[in-house]
C-alpha cells in the first residue's frame, strides 16, 4: 500500500477509533516511537517533540538517507514516525520547558522515554504535569520503570539487554555456547511499545469513567518477563535447567529445502505420528528412541533430518510447507526480507507501506499497521516528518501564538 492510499474507503465514514486523541511525545529511538506510531495509525494526533538542532537519537541510526532539508535521517527514525507531526523544542532551555507546559493541557497523553530521572530534572515529571491538568495520561517507557525502586534503574537499556535479562535468549542457546543475540528484531523495544499502547488505552478508558488521568509506567524488562514463554513458570513447575533450550524437546528445528530453509514444530504425539507416516517411517512412534519428547529431539539429526531433507530436496521452502500443512503439520518458511515483501499474505493485509524517498530513489518499504478493524479503513498514512516541520503549525493551532512570539522563541533557539 502506498502512502496516502485508502483501502476499504466505505469504512472511512466511521473514522478512526482514536480520532480526537492528542499525544505529546518527548520520545526517541524505538520503544516509545513504535507505540505512538501505532496510536497514530489508529487515529491519534501524535506531536513529536525533538531537539531543534539535532532531533531525536533515532535519526542517527544506519542505514540513512538525506531529507529535503539536507538532514541525515536514520532507519530507526524512518520506520517509527509515520503519520506524526514534529516540533522542535529545546527542553533544556527554560523557555522550551515553559512552552511544553503550555501545550500539556491541550493533550490527552504526555509520553516520554528518557532515562529515569531526566524528566524530573527538567521539571516535567508526572507530579508537575498532573498539576497542570489532572486529566492527562502520563506514559513513561524505560528499561526498569519509574514507579518502583529497581536495583537496575541506572543501567542503560537497549533491546538486547532486556531481552537477555528477561530470559528470551536462553531457550535457543546451545549448551556450552554463548547466547545468540539478535539486534534486528528489537523485541525488547516493540514488546514494551505494545504494553505501552495497552496501558494508554486502559488509562483513557479509566478516565472516561473517573475523569482523572494517571501515570502509565512501562518497563522494558517487565515486558520481556511477561513475553517469555519458558521463564519463569516452567522453572517453577520443576523443569530442570536447559529443559527448554534449543533442540532439547520435541522436533522444533529448521530444515533445508531447494531454495532455503523451513521450520517445523512437532510437540504433540499425534503430530509425530502424522510426520512419521508422511515421511514413510510409520515405525518411529513405536521406536524406543522416540518414547519421550526429549527422545524426539535427540533423533532430529540422526533420523528426522535426513528423511525430511531428502523429501524436500527438490521442493521450494514454501512448497514444502504447503504440503506439510496440508496433512496437519505446522510448518513455515524461514523468510528473507525479499520473501516477506513479495508475500501475498503481507500484500493482502497491507503490512508493507511504500514510502517515497526524498532523494527519488526506489521507495522504502516500511511495516504497516497490524491492528485490523472491521469498521475502520486502512490508511491513509503520512510520511515521516522533517525535524521541526510542524513547529509553527502546532504552536499556532494549539496555543494561538502570534508570529512575534514565534520569532522571539526562534531567536532564543528554544524552537526550530
Amino acid at each position: 500500500m502506498r502512502l496516502g492510499e485508502v483501502r476499504n474507503p466505505d469504512r472511512a465514514k466511521w473514522g478512526k477509533p482514536l480520532d480526537g486523541v492528542r499525544v505529546l511525545a518527548a520520545e526517541q529511538m524505538q520503544a516509545l516511537p513504535y507505540g505512538t506510531q501505532l496510536l497514530a495509525h489508529l487515529g491519534a494526533d501524535v506531536v513529536k517533540v525533538e531537539h531543534p538542532v539535532h532531533g531525536e537519537s533515532g535519526r542517527g541510526a544506519q542505514p540513512a538517507l538525506v531529507d529535503e532539508d539536507g538532514r541525515r535521517v536514520g532507519a530507526t527514525y524512518l520506520r517509527n514516525n509515520l503519520s506524526k507531526r514534529s516540533i522542535g523544542i529545546d527542553l533544556k532551555q527554560e523557555a522550551g520547558r515553559e512552552l511544553f507546559k503550555q501545550l500539556v493541557p491541550h493533550f490527552d497523553v504526555v509520553a516520554e522515554n528518557f532515562t529515569p530521572g531526566t524528566m524530573a530534572r527538567l521539571g516535567l515529571d508526572y507530579e508537575v504535569i498532573r498539576e497542570l491538568d489532572p486529566r492527562v495520561i502520563y506514559l513513561s517507557v524505560s528499561g526498569f520503570g519509574n514507579l518502583d525502586d529497581s536495583p537496575y534503574s541506572g543501567w542503560a537499556a537497549y533491546a538486547p539487554i532486556v531481552e537477555a535479562m528477561g530470559g528470551i535468549y536462553e531457550p535457543t542457546r546451545k549448551p556450552g555456547q554463548p547466547p545468540s543475540v539478535v539486534v534486528a528484531g528489537a523485541l525488547g523495544d516493540n514488546g514494551a511499545a505494545l504494553f505501552a499502547v495497552i496501558g494508554t488505552l486502559a488509562a483513557l478508558r479509566h478516565r472516561d469513567s473517573t475523569g482523572l488521568g494517571q501515570y502509565v509506567d512501562i518497563s522494558m524488562y517487565d515486558s520481556m518477563v511477561a513475553m517469555s514463554d519458558m521463564v519463569p513458570h516452567l522453572w517453577s513447575m520443576g523443569a530442570p535447567p536447559g529443559w527448554a533450550t534449543a533442540g532439547s524437546i520435541g522436533i522444533v528445528a529448521g530444515f533445508k529445502a531447494r531454495d532455503g530453509y523451513f521450520v517445523i514444530s512437532i510437540l504433540r504425539e499425534h503430530h509425530l505420528l502424522r510426520l512419521a507416516e508422511f515421511l514413510g517411517h510409520p515405525e518411529w512412534p513405536e521406536d524406543p528412541r522416540f518414547a519421550t519428547r526429549e527422545g524426539w529431539a535427540a533423533q532430529i539429526d540422526p533420523l528426522v533430518r535426513p528423511a525430511l531433507e531428502d523429501w524436500a530436496r527438490d521442493k521450494g521452502k514454501l512448497e514444502a510447507c504447503r504440503e506439510l500443512c496440508a496433512v496437519g503439520l505446522a510448518a513455515g518458511p524461514s523468510n528473507l526480507a525479499e520473501d516477506i515483501c513479495s508475500d501475498p499474505h503481507v500484500e493482502a493485509r497491507d503490512m508493507i507501506l511504500e514510502v517515497p524517498r526524498p532523494d527519488n530513489q526506489k521507495p522504502m518499504q516500511i511495516h504497516g499497521n497490524p491492528v485490523k478493524l472491521s469498521r475502520v479503513s486502512e490508511g491513509p498514512v503520512r510520511r515521516f516528518p522533517r525535524l521541526g516541520e510542524h513547529t509553527t503549525e502546532v504552536l499556532r493551532e494549539v496555543l494561538n501564538l502570534p508570529d512575534a512570539e514565534l520569532a522571539k522563541l526562534r531567536a532564543q533557539d528554544a524552537i526550530a
